[in-house]
């Protein structure tokens, strides 16, 4: 390999060249980056982040309620009456049935499953005569089911098995508290007073009158002036008592440029008889 040539070097007497000096590289100036939720002047720009995210996925329009869906059928019943509650006919079977008093989401799929209904179908399309099976299913549920699934597995006077429902549970339920005050017992007791029956605290909650604090800060008061006061006459009732002893006491000299005190006033001389 050939050692790479040397520049000459200048002659004397003549001028260096300058050397150009560097393109400038023109800078690109950066712009400030705006803050991610950042509001600005018109206040555009909130929350931007969040709510692109919602839209480019496709979901619904923020602030909008899901509608119900409008059925085609001809003979669609809106509102269905069962155990003398009025259920919307657009929700399904299972949901709808939790609406009579008594019947829960379980007890509504077990009921539907016993009649062979579908518990997703609207229980506005299911003819009138399903609906009266239904409800005669739920009148028998204590012949049909085991005890632990009812509301009254044992009553307590026949000791029979019953599951109420409607205006028939509100009546039991009385019944049961009532005869809880007659015999006196703890939970009967709890519901006579109002308070809580199953072993809640109440010490923060569940009161009843007026606020526990605000009769406890009263009688502080009332218990810290009685003090004062109880405190405070013993004290000035004895310098009203000592100023009159010592202005009774006979022969004692007047002080020098002390006041003349008034005499005391002489008592009448008892009559001899």
């Amino acid at each position: 390999m050939s050692p790479a040539p040397k520049s000459p070097p200048a002659a004397v007497g003549e001028p260096a060249k300058a050397s150009a000096p560097p393109e400038a590289v023109p800078t690109e100036e950066k712009s400030p980056k705006k803050e991610k939720g950042s509001k600005g002047k018109d206040g555009e720009g909130k929350g931007e982040g969040k709510g692109k995210g919602k839209a480019a996925k496709g979901g619904p329009p923020v602030g909008k309620k899901k509608t119900k869906p409008i059925p085609d059928n001809p003979n669609f019943r809106y509102i269905v009456r069962i155990g003398g509650a009025d259920l919307d006919g657009r929700r399904s079977a299972a949901l709808a049935l939790t609406g009579v008093r008594g019947i829960g989401l379980r007890m509504a799929t077990v009921a539907c499953r016993m009649s062979n209904v579908d518990a997703r179908e609207m229980i506005g399309n299911l003819p009138e005569a399903t609906v009266d099976g239904i409800e005669t299913l739920l009148g028998s549920l204590p012949s049909r089911l085991p005890p632990w699934m009812l509301n009254h597995p044992s009553d307590g006077t026949t000791g029979e098995v019953h599951h109420f429902i409607a205006g028939d549970l509100e009546t039991a339920r009385r019944d049961d508290v009532n005869r809880m005050k007659m015999i006196r017992s703890y939970r009967g007791v709890r519901h006579e007073r109002g308070q809580k029956v199953r072993g809640q605290r109440t010490r923060s909650n569940g009161r009843t009158g007026m606020a526990a604090g605000v009769l406890k800060k009263a009688a502080k008061e009332a218990a810290a002036a009685k003090s004062k006061e109880e405190g405070a006459g013993p004290a000035a009732a004895a310098p009203a008592a000592a100023a009159p002893a010592a202005a009774a006491k006979p022969g004692s000299p007047a002080k020098p440029g002390s006041p003349a005190k008034p005499a005391a006033a002489a008592k009448p001389a008892e009559k001899k008889v």
